[in-house]
């Protein structure tokens, strides 16, 4: 059987009942979970292979009162070691740039370290081009 590739909605909550070790940071909360899918502005792609999540792609549809059209922010992309190299992260980025088309986003974007050369590789080879800036990203404790 083939990875199946889709976006979870709200209602979709069950998929993530079983997940490959390593595709999330950390467990998830299904509170969250539920809030997280029941926001039209949120995206979660998931990968999924003989019944078991093993990647996702999570964004956020974005507006701002400056900006004449959304943007897509791609906030994270997990692939469970088991299933590196077989194309997957290029379908969950797939789908996310489909729901931000659908959505009438200007632009979809992304970070990541630079340390990471691994992911600056794979965004490049999807298209994405580097910022012009070099940016640095700043994060408060709330």
């Amino acid at each position: 059987m083939p990875i199946e590739v889709r976006l979870l909605r709200s209602g979709d909550e069950a998929v993530l009942d079983t997940v490959a070790p390593e595709v999330f940071d950390d467990a998830l909360d299904p509170a969250a979970t539920a809030e997280f899918l029941r926001d039209p502005r949120h995206h979660l792609a998931v990968a999924v292979d003989d019944g078991v999540v093993v990647g996702f792609a999570s964004a956020v549809t974005y507006l701002h009162p400056d900006k004449p059209r959304p943007e897509l922010w791609i906030n994270e992309v997990g692939v469970a070691p088991t299933h590196h190299r077989r194309g997957i992260g290029r379908a969950l980025l797939a789908a996310l740039l489909d729901a931000g088309r659908r959505a009438r986003c200007s632009e979809a974007w992304v970070l990541a370290d630079r340390s990471n050369t691994g992911a600056q590789r794979f965004y490049a080879s999807l298209g994405g081009e580097r910022a012009p800036e070099d940016a640095v990203m700043f994060t408060f404790t709330l």
